[in-house]
């Protein structure tokens, strides 16, 4: 680990010797209630000063979960499709927002979903479509923007910074779990290496070099040792020179007022 962590080092003093900024975010999807494990996951945003945006299933929301928000300021929230659940056929692979069925009925779930979590977060809610299983057919995106989102977030280095006419996009590039090897953690050393590789490609123009490096993380899914590197990561980069944690408020300039929403859709 001493030499993964060096790696790490070595890439944003990089960044740091050309007079940038390595900017990084923090995506977790999944949440519908309070736990043991959002705590645990508020507990490293709030103590460290780094924002995280959670993904809410808006269908499967408690009142626990925007109790625990209203607790911690560090934390937002994106909408994470409306029910996460599975319209594909068998043997294709999951995807709640794919074309599947008509994609009138799939915004009238989307803005029903909206407007619950408008409803139950005010301003910690940002009109963010994060897709279940990061899969969204082609004609539901071009339609978010009439429904009130604003922005796209799903995983991958973006091919453009919008998704669409009117539809910003910001995704994320690491994932901490395996999820074909029995969810299991990726590891310390992997995890670095794929986000050196990102930053490495971002500062050599592979990649869109203004889409901040977003890891991406499932709270209920995360095991001892993958806690353990997330908090080591947020504190080693949260006080390096070369790095700005950034909010997903400040990634996607979404906040509003409810009525911009609406008025979005009547456009």
């Amino acid at each position: 680990m001493t030499a993964a962590w060096a790696r790490l080092d070595r890439e944003l003093a990089a960044w740091g010797a050309a007079g940038r900024r390595a900017t990084l975010w923090l995506r977790d999807d999944d949440a519908c209630r309070d736990s043991t494990e959002l705590q645990r996951l508020l507990d490293i945003a709030c103590s460290c000063d780094a924002p995280v945006a959670l993904a809410v299933i808006p269908a499967g929301l408690e009142p626990s979960l925007v109790a625990a928000v209203a607790r911690c300021d560090r934390a937002s929230v994106l909408q994470h499709g409306y029910a996460h659940r599975n319209h594909a056929p068998a043997g294709a692979r999951s995807c709640e927002l794919g074309g599947h069925r008509s994609v009138a009925a799939t915004l009238a779930e989307l803005v029903v979903g909206f407007d619950g979590l408008e409803g139950a977060f005010g301003e910690r809610f940002l009109p963010v479509l994060v897709p279940p299983w990061n899969r969204i057919d082609s004609d539901v995106t071009a339609r978010l923007p009439g429904a009130g989102f604003r922005a796209l977030s799903t995983f991958g280095p973006r091919a453009a910074p919008q998704a669409a006419a009117g539809l910003a996009q910001c995704n994320t590039h690491v994932d901490l779990i395996a999820w074909r090897r029995d969810r299991a953690f990726i590891g310390a050393e992997a995890a670095i290496d794929r986000i050196v590789g990102h930053l490495q490609a971002r500062r050599g123009g592979g990649v869109d070099p203004a889409e901040p490096t977003g890891l991406l993380t499932h709270h209920l899914a995360l095991d001892d040792a993958a806690w353990s590197f997330l908090a080591d990561f947020v504190i080693r980069t949260r006080a390096h020179d070369a790095v700005a944690w950034l909010d997903a408020g400040a990634i996607f300039g979404a906040r509003g007022p409810r009525g911009a929403a609406i008025s979005a859709r009547s456009a």
